[in-house]
């Protein structure tokens, strides 16, 4: 089985992007399944039904997000009528929406595909990020009642320290198929499975404007760090590339064989005004 997992997707050229991209990497590689963080895809902060249903359209199968999940108001609408939409799993449990789901694969090209089931749990982290409950004690339950239906499991950590990210997967090593992280915007070259068979990845980068500083418009940017001033930083147009990685698992055990990271041009994006 192929998973495909794209990082952050950030505003309209994002979504270009993975429009433009994505049914031919499927066809191409041969993808199973897809994943991506959507937590920037509404005007590089948020997301919307509206941002959604393009990112599903274009053949994503989930979404996931992160520290931005509350920055457009309408995102209430996913957590409560989306299954395939995911906020992290260590909210309180009070908290609206899903921070994991198990799915079908339906791409595998198999007469078993309506049988062949993929968990993908969403998490963010604590070091340098807003309070919530334990990733790794959430991660653990998660995990436990997860494999109670499949072996093949998908985790998209959203944290700031590479330590944390690490340490989680090592945690998880030999019980789920991958652990990506998110949340920096700059894709890491430490790809690699642990001896339990878990692939790892620090971060997967982010699909949008490079011509940028993670994603937005240079020069209030470098205005801000220079006067100490608030700036607007609108999102970036130049550049455009969908970045993630691809992770080979074994359906029957859950271990990964391959890891590859993904980062492929988008050369026609829609640099428009957000709407």
């Amino acid at each position: 089985m192929k998973v495909l997992f794209i990082g952050d997707i950030v505003g309209r050229p994002g979504r270009a992007a993975v429009a433009g991209l994505l049914p031919a990497l499927i066809a191409r590689r041969g993808v199973d399944f897809v994943i991506a963080n959507g937590e920037n895809s509404a005007g590089g902060a948020g997301i919307t039904p509206k941002t959604a249903a393009e990112i599903f359209s274009a053949g994503v199968d989930v979404i996931t997000s992160g520290d931005h999940l509350w920055d457009q108001k309408e995102v209430m609408e996913l957590l409560a009528n989306e299954k395939r939409f995911l906020r992290p799993l260590n909210y309180p449990t009070e908290t609206p929406g899903h921070g994991s789901g198990v799915y079908k694969v339906r791409r595998l090209k198999s007469r078993a595909r309506d049988r062949v089931l993929i968990g993908v749990l969403n998490l963010q982290g604590r070091t340098f990020m807003p309070p919530l409950e334990n990733p790794f004690h959430a991660a653990l339950e998660a995990v436990k009642r997860m494999r109670e239906e499949t072996r093949v499991i998908f985790v998209d950590f959203h944290a700031e320290a590479t330590s944390e990210k690490i340490a989680l997967a090592r945690m998880l090593d030999g019980q789920v198929s991958a652990v990506a992280g998110t949340h920096t915007h700059v894709q890491t070259a430490d790809e690699q499975i642990f001896p339990g068979g878990t692939a790892y990845l620090s971060d997967a980068g982010f699909t949008g404007p490079h011509e940028s500083v993670l994603g937005r418009e240079v020069a209030p940017v470098i205005k801000r760090f220079l006067s100490g001033m608030p700036q607007r930083f609108e999102v970036a147009a130049n550049r455009v590339l969908l970045q993630g990685v691809m992770v080979e698992i074994d359906g029957a055990t859950g271990a990964a064989r391959k890891i590859q990271r993904v980062s492929e041009a988008w050369n026609r994006a829609d640099s428009r005004p957000e709407q």
